[in-house]
């Protein structure tokens, strides 16, 4: 592999995994309690029946969120700050495979990032704002 390859690889990888970290976090944490302040309470029930595993995701949301923060954060340092370093390295005959990368890269990042912020807005600061807005 060329290292001009690498350039376009090594962003993608981090969005990657940015994205499947911030959807683990939605489906942990936010989206069942999301689904229950809509009162769809039996429809969390049998998500949950039929994906126990979620129950153990959220008993660690915290870590997971912080996992998951790190990784956007670092996509975001490697998109942003790195990146554009190692972009002069891109290879003369195909100036623009190490844009076409990095535009896509960009993309599920900040696809990564929005998702994310649903989450956390959802399983974090929605709760106490309701209950606040309550008594």
């Amino acid at each position: 592999m060329n290292n001009h390859e690498n350039v376009g690889i090594r962003p993608a990888l981090f969005s990657y995994f940015s994205l499947f970290t911030s959807v683990s976090t939605l489906l942990c944490c936010a989206l069942p309690s999301l689904l229950v302040l809509l009162g769809l309470g039996a429809t969390v029930a049998s998500f949950l029946s039929a994906m126990p595993w979620l129950v153990t995701l959220s008993h660690h949301k915290f870590l997971i969120f912080g996992v998951s923060g790190v990784m956007i954060a670092a996509s975001f340092i490697n998109m942003y700050v790195v990146g554009p370093r190692l972009a002069k390295e891109c290879a003369a005959d195909d100036p623009s495979a190490c844009e076409t990368a990095s535009r896509f890269s960009r993309v599920l990042l900040w696809v990564s990032a929005a998702i994310y912020a649903v989450g956390f807005f959802t399983a974090f600061v929605l709760g106490p704002v309701l209950a606040r807005m309550d008594g």
